[in-house]
């Protein structure tokens, strides 16, 4: 094993899209574990659209990435050395660990992980944080029922994908936005929704009308923007609409809000935020629930995996921008 630990750094805050001067790659000593302490290995690390606004210094529901700070990632390793009593080396783990090739852990918010039953990327995907924000975005926020018209836009992501597979297996009807055909033929026969709306070929509000005559009872908002407002004039009454994410608003300098939001007082219907870290103590109930669909075959999880070195994160982390990834996109590093 190398003695070097080569780390990704924020180096500027950017303005628009991440730059190549935004980053800084640099090396240090692996770290070796003090009391209480493990150091693990890194070999998957996690892109997700949430990353651009941690890198902004203003008001959100977790501090920014520090200037000259390891970029914050969820990754999945192995424990290497460890003087901790409840993490031994061999272990499989899931954490926080950051874009770097090996971390030093207390294990807070460090979960072991079962390499036996599904790929450590897995674990990064419909089986660890991204699709327990699906789960309980739809379940508790969004309240889904049997009958329901759920619509999921971002629907080929790594969230909306598990999202509307939650949503089928708990009997709704379930329509996914998407960007081109490929796209949507994965979102209907791979992920199993019903129909797929492909927003590239224009007409949103249209082709909804189409596919929910009745209205829209759920909304899974992954994306913001002009979507939001197409779906926010196609609810029915006593809709439910949860802001998930807004991917179209991140590397915006200005945000803009729904135009048609009173559509919600039309309609007696409700828009609420969710964060996947306020259901912390719910993680193992939900984790297992989904492993037994796994395991049966109901829940795919699709993973895009890019392989290289840490030096490759900058670039894997602009695919989620211009729609390259599809399903969970996760970078792998060789050799680790």
């Amino acid at each position: 094993m190398s003695s070097i630990n080569r780390q990704v750094r924020l180096a500027a805050r950017p303005s628009g899209l991440p730059r190549a001067t935004d980053w800084e790659v640099t090396s240090e000593e692996v770290p070796v574990p003090g009391s209480g302490e493990f150091t693990v290995a890194i070999s998957h690390v996690s892109a997700d659209p949430a990353m651009r606004g941690w890198m902004s210094d203003r008001p959100s529901y977790i501090p920014p990435v520090e200037i000259g700070a390891v970029m914050r990632a969820g990754a999945i390793g192995v424990v290497t050395a460890s003087e901790h009593p409840g993490f031994a080396a061999g272990d499989h783990v899931y954490g926080m660990f950051g874009v770097q090739e090996h971390a030093l852990s207390d294990g807070r918010g460090v979960m072991k992980i079962d390499t036996s039953m599904a790929a450590p990327p897995t674990y990064l995907g419909a089986l660890g944080m991204t699709g327990l924000t699906a789960y309980f975005a739809l379940l508790d926020t969004g309240k889904a029922k049997a009958g329901d018209t759920v619509v999921v836009s971002g629907a080929a992501g790594a969230v909306g994908s598990v999202a509307g597979q939650i949503a089928k297996i708990k009997g709704c009807r379930v329509i996914g936005i998407a960007g081109g055909p490929e796209k949507c033929r994965v979102v209907v026969e791979e992920f199993g929704f019903d129909a797929c709306i492909d927003y590239r070929a224009g007409n949103v509000r249209r082709a909804l009308r189409e596919h929910a005559p009745g209205g829209v009872d759920l909304y899974f908002d992954n994306v913001g923007g002009e979507i939001l407002d197409d779906v926010l004039t196609c609810l029915a009454r006593g809709a439910r609409v949860v802001i998930c994410g807004a991917i179209s608003q991140y590397n915006e300098t200005t945000v803009r809000g729904p135009a048609n939001y009173m559509m919600l007082l039309v309609m007696r219907a409700s828009m609420t935020g969710m964060l996947i870290f306020d259901y912390a103590d719910q993680y193992p109930q939900a984790l297992a629930e989904m492993a037994g669909w796994y395991a049966d075959g109901r829940l795919v999880s699709r993973e895009q995996i890019v392989h290289g070195t840490v030096a490759d994160f900058p670039g894997v982390l602009l695919m989620l921008f211009d729609g390259a990834n599809t399903g969970k996109l996760v970078l792998a590093l060789d050799g680790a």
